[in-house]
């Protein structure tokens, strides 16, 4: 294969500069330790007009908004358990499954991207899809 490339490293931890057309993350930036610095990385990794697509959990930042969200007990339990404590076992933000549109979009912001689309899929309840370009 040679136009593919596989790596394994700390996320937080990204080298280089503009080497890539497309970025995904799925369901994934909300666990890591240190998700801005992640987030900074990407956007540092992208050529000139590429598109960084994050897959994450479709909800609020703010709690009362999801009282109606069709699984958001369950999320939060996850989160909790789960997505919050690996992320503070690593001394990180432990932001969790629940770290919402709002805090997704000004974390975007600040690791540089300057165009962001939420994309709902219909029928996903499950999932935000927002798609940005640095």
């Amino acid at each position: 294969m040679t136009n593919a490339t596989f790596v394994q490293q700390d996320a937080a931890s990204l080298e280089g500069s503009q080497r890539y057309d497309l970025i995904t993350t799925f369901d994934a930036v909300h666990d890591q330790a240190r998700p801005d610095l992640v987030l900074a990385g990407i956007a540092r990794l992208l050529r000139p007009g590429g598109t960084y697509l994050c897959v994450d959990t479709a909800a609020s930042s703010t709690l009362a908004d999801n009282i109606d969200h069709p699984v958001g007990p369950f999320l939060y339990g996850f989160s909790c358990l789960q997505c919050m404590t690996v992320s503070l076992a690593e001394g990180g933000m432990g932001l969790g499954a629940m770290w919402g549109k709002e805090l997704a979009l000004g974390m975007l912001a600040k690791a540089g991207f300057t165009s962001v689309e939420v994309v709902h899929s219909e029928g996903d309840w499950d999932n935000l899809y927002v798609a940005t370009g640095t």
